[in-house]
């Protein structure tokens, strides 16, 4: 199987051969000569399903967005994507209404509301494909965050999942642990956890069940 482009919760690109149950477009990371040179184009994250009325997209052409391979839901939140309002329309709608019951608004938040939103959570001013350092974090009570929210335990990510906790690896979630007590930081951001705690449903991989 091909090296591809994965992307684990933190937003950092990685060359490994799984490839997961979604795809990333944060649009073309890839310069002439279709090497990685940059973390992403623009503010709009997204995230794909593998297939969509056949259309087929290369996997590093320079001027076309480039996907970036997701393992799930979680992950895909975590590294400051949303549902694509195109292939995963009932997913996106979801999501959105989640974020306005939770921000007790009237009318729902528009598609480029939603990523001037996720663009303030994710990352600091920087630039270049690593942006590990300028990551945006930030720390709630554990016993608050929804099921699908991804945290960091002893640096590691780790899923929240009922009562316990699952680590992140690019073949899956693994190594289950009690949910943590007290606080602890939050990968994902602020927005996309108020769409898990009002009535998003992500799609999680296999593992985490």
């Amino acid at each position: 199987m091909p090296r591809r482009n994965r992307v684990d919760p933190a937003g950092d690109l990685h060359a490994v051969p799984q490839r997961g149950l979604l795809t990333g477009n944060r649009g073309c990371v890839v310069d002439d000569a279709e090497r990685v040179v940059r973390h992403h184009q623009g503010r709009a994250w997204i995230s794909c399903v593998l297939e969509h009325r056949g259309w087929r997209q290369p996997l590093a052409a320079p001027h076309r967005w480039t996907p970036l391979f997701l393992l799930d839901d979680a992950v895909a939140l975590a590294a400051g994507h949303r549902p694509c309002g195109l292939c995963r329309r009932e997913e996106y709608l979801a999501y959105r209404d989640g974020v306005l019951r939770g921000l007790r608004r009237d009318r729902p938040p528009r598609s480029t509301e939603l990523d001037a939103l996720l663009a303030a959570e994710r990352l600091r001013r920087g630039r270049g494909p690593e942006r590990a350092n300028d990551r945006i974090t930030w720390t709630a009570p554990a016993h608050d965050l929804p099921d699908g929210t991804v945290v960091v335990q002893d640096r590691t990510p780790r899923l929240l999942r009922g009562e316990r906790s699952l680590a992140f690896s690019f073949g899956g979630w693994h190594d289950p642990s009690p949910r943590p007590r007290g606080s602890t930081v939050v990968l994902t951001p602020p927005t996309s956890v108020l769409a898990l705690a009002n009535g998003f449903a992500p799609l999680l991989h296999p593992s985490a069940s």
